[in-house]
């Protein structure tokens, strides 16, 4: 009987061994997938901070200004004026015709007062 319990106590120590190994690799694993993603998002996030930086090159409105008169024969772009825009007694509303009903009336079925209705 005491054979029996130091087998099965040193099969329980192996299999407990067996288990921190696996969870440790697991956990390794999971630490180098993390740093490559985190790797990941700053080359990103410097990709997308280099875009930026080049959107704001190209739409500076003097090089915009340059270009519009450059091809105002194609594209006959004027200067925007302040009588472009429109006025706020301009914008139509919508006219209210009936209210809403009050919130909770009573809905009509098509079941009885004694009949259930069908799911």
């Amino acid at each position: 009987m005491r054979g029996f319990l130091f087998l099965l106590t040193a099969v329980g120590v192996i299999g407990l061994a067996f288990w921190a190994y696996r969870e440790t690799h697991r956990t390794q694993q999971a630490t180098a997938e993390l740093r490559a993603l985190r790797g990941e998002i700053a080359t990103l996030r410097e990709a997308i901070s280099v875009q930026r930086a080049e959107w704001a090159w190209l739409n500076r409105p003097d090089r915009l200004r340059d270009l519009a008169l450059l091809n105002f024969d194609r594209l006959g772009l004027m200067p925007m004026l302040p009588s472009q825009f429109g006025a706020i007694h301009e914008v139509p509303y919508p006219v209210e015709s009936e209210p809403w009903p009050m919130l909770g009336a009573p809905i009509e079925t098509m079941a009885g007062p004694d009949e259930e209705e069908p799911l």
